[in-house]
């Protein structure tokens, strides 16, 4: 991606409604013309006017004159040995973001970054560690969506290997990047655009309370609680978010969230396994406990090792056995298979290249110079009382 030409609109980014609006206020056109352009765009991957054959040459002409189409610059794209395949997209001003498309069992997920680095610091995460500089733009965000599934439509690729379910579960905390991923989402849903059903598009969420009410105002997408602890105790230390919305407001927001739908929907809680940490019996018996009261189903993550995190991935044989206890109380569990750390695309490993404006990275490395880990760093910030 060049630097964007700030004198024009970048349409990659723009919903139904306001890219109707461009052709009807900005270029004195039909709305019409909006679906046309989406279609060129996002069904058949189009970045150049001149390829919109159905378009009138003296339109073409204005919209070359008013808009563009940019995505971001792949710098790095590998497949892992097991189908995974990451992207690194440079964003202007020399940050990176990480894609992740993860093939299996008749259906692709393509794991999607809402901001650069992530304005939280979740003790197991490698990107938290990576500090915070901004918001992707609905284009940014699209961009990675539009990027994948032009990849798959190249010669030599799969057939099979295409883009069914799409999750906001890569870099970033999504609803404190609101308006964008809403937008973003909506495009992933339209008919104009990707076309996928709303069970298809996953928000997952570290907890941000008023974020959630919001969203339930504004869309039907299906959500995922980031939880990993059964109680505010344990939970400050791994998402120190959980300072500011204890355990039962977050709850309290997805039942919420849920109770809109006639059809039977239910929260995915995302539960990281980390050894002697959150996986023993009386952690699984207390979240069985605790979620009581929440429709859901329940997604056992192993925990992804990264440098200095002091943290340790749980063994088969707990992962089994708390998931067992989980499902002796009629919960529907199921262990996530870990795909793609042969090139750090695992769930918690995606760093990017992130230009810290919070200084954490900094702190972060200067701690692990004194001996420290990011276990270290999260129990004392926990017993400061600090987030």
């Amino acid at each position: 991606m060049s630097e964007p030409n700030t004198q024009k609109v970048n349409l990659l980014g723009m919903g139904l409604p306001a890219l109707e609006a461009f052709f009807v206020d900005t270029l004195g056109e039909k709305k019409f013309r909006a679906v046309q352009v989406m279609k060129w765009i996002h069904q058949r991957g189009v970045d150049n006017f001149d390829d919109m054959t159905d378009i009138s040459k003296a339109l073409r002409a204005k919209l070359k004159e008013t808009a563009q189409i940019l995505a971001p610059d792949v710098t790095f794209c590998k497949d892992s040995q097991d189908g995974t395949r990451k992207w690194v997209m440079k964003m202007p001003g020399g940050s990176a973001v990480e894609t992740v498309f993860i093939p299996e069992d008749g259906r692709g997920t393509l794991c999607v970054s809402s901001q650069i680095g992530c304005a939280l610091d979740c003790s197991f995460c490698s990107t938290g560690k990576q500090g915070f500089n901004r918001d992707l733009s609905s284009a940014e965000i699209i961009a990675q969506v539009w990027i994948a599934v032009k990849s798959f439509d190249q010669p030599g690729e799969k057939r099979e290997r295409r883009v069914t379910n799409v999750v906001m579960m890569g870099m970033g905390e999504p609803l404190l990047n609101f308006d964008a991923v809403v937008e973003a989402m909506g495009l992933m849903m339209d008919d104009n655009a990707y076309g996928l059903s709303k069970r298809r598009v996953t928000l997952s969420t570290s907890g941000v309370v008023p974020a959630i009410y919001d969203l339930a105002k504004v869309t039907d997408v299906a959500l995922a609680l980031s939880l990993h602890a059964p109680n505010d105790e344990l939970r400050n230390t791994l998402v120190p978010l959980n300072k500011k919305y204890n355990i039962q407001s977050v709850l309290d927001a997805c039942n919420h969230y849920m109770a809109r739908f006639s059809e039977k929907r239910v929260t995915t809680i995302e539960y990281t396994m980390i050894q002697d940490v959150n996986d023993k019996p009386e952690h699984a018996h207390e979240l069985a406990e605790l979620l009581r009261d929440t429709p859901c189903k329940i997604n056992l993550i192993p925990f992804n090792p990264f440098p200095n995190s002091g943290y340790e991935r749980s063994s088969n044989n707990r992962i089994h056995r708390f998931r067992d206890i989980l499902l002796a109380a009629n919960y529907n569990v199921t262990i996530r298979k870990t795909r793609g750390d042969d090139i750090d695309a695992a769930c918690g490993q995606l760093v990017g290249q992130v230009s810290d404006k919070t200084k954490r990275s900094t702190r972060y490395i200067e701690a692990v110079q004194l001996g420290r880990t990011a276990k270290d760093v999260a129990v004392g910030r926990t017993q400061r009382g600090t987030l």
